[in-house]
């Protein structure tokens, strides 16, 4: 039994308004402004999924109706095999490499033997061999030591113990307010 899905991507049948479609599917979806204007964004949004041939063709006549074009997609589509391409046959090693690659390893740089005939394309090209460090290793280059900078502090000096340093002097309270003339009655 087959599966489908209903797809959206905010076309509409011809002649139709666009706002009067808006209206239809805010009516239909009971939704507001803001996810109607994601489903006319332009990108393919699917409305909905696993439904049979039944339900797809009513959700796409209603939609078609409301004025907005969708698209029904079987959801089994049979997956194609590919046929893998078969491993190279296994070479034996030779048993002294050839003076440029001998030279090539020894600059540091790494040699490669192709696993297949795509791969046989880069053997030729020149790469740094890139190890892999050991685990713990600090892969930062190490850095020197910051220097101290220098600073001349020999014009100030050191002013003796319970000396006034300067400190601002706090105000003197203000004298209390006059209350001579308050009288209470009785």
């Amino acid at each position: 039994m087959s599966r489908y899905e209903i797809a959206f991507s905010g076309q509409l049948v011809p002649g139709a308004q666009l706002e009067l479609v808006k209206a239809n599917m805010a009516k239909l979806f009971q939704a507001d402004a803001q996810r109607i204007a994601q489903l006319f964004s332009g990108r393919r949004i699917v409305i909905k999924n696993n439904l049979d041939a039944a339900a797809a063709e009513k959700y796409r006549s209603t939609l078609e109706r409301a004025g907005a074009r969708v698209e029904v997609i079987d959801m089994d589509v049979p997956i194609e095999e590919v046929e893998l391409a078969p491993p190279p046959p296994a070479e034996p090693a030779p048993a002294a490499p050839a003076a440029p690659a001998a030279a090539a390893a020894s600059a540091g740089r790494l040699q490669v033997a192709p696993r297949d005939e795509y791969m046989a394309a880069f053997s030729e090209v020149d790469a740094p061999d890139f190890g892999i460090a050991p685990v713990g290793a600090d892969l930062q280059d190490a850095k020197p030591d910051a220097e101290a900078p220098r600073v001349d502090l020999s014009q100030f000096s050191l002013a003796p113990v319970g000396s006034d340093m300067g400190q601002a002097k706090a105000d003197a309270a203000a004298p209390p307010p006059d209350t001579s003339h308050l009288k209470l009655q009785e």
